[in-house]
């Protein structure tokens, strides 16, 4: 047997190894991919989370979303995070009477 042959053959015998590590390696990103997709609250947006909820309590549980970012001290982005890691407790409602407005309501 030449060493081309010998080549050959144990090539087709690991090649269903190797379709294997592909297939798990394509899981193992999807599983990494969807774990980045959760986007859980962090310590920092818990708190900020606990303040924007006692500001939102102590104004009758609304208030303008403007107004709540800026005694927060916060910049937009990152008050747009923050309101997405709280759809659950906090909903945003554009104001009746300017529809470019935005009252935060406490669910």
């Amino acid at each position: 047997m030449s060493s081309s042959q010998l080549r050959d053959i144990v090539a087709e015998a690991i090649q269903p190894l190797k379709d294997r590590v592909d297939v798990l390696d394509i899981a193992f990103d999807r599983q990494r991919l969807s774990k980045l997709e959760q986007s859980e609250p962090q310590p920092l947006q818990r708190d900020r989370g606990e303040i924007l909820r006692a500001l939102l309590a102590a104004n009758s549980g609304k208030m303008f979303a403007k107004e709540a970012r800026q005694k927060m001290h916060l910049i937009k982005p990152r008050f747009s995070e923050l309101l997405a890691t709280m759809k659950n407790d906090i909903e945003v409602r554009p104001y009746h009477l300017k529809k470019n407005q935005k009252v935060l309501v406490l669910k």
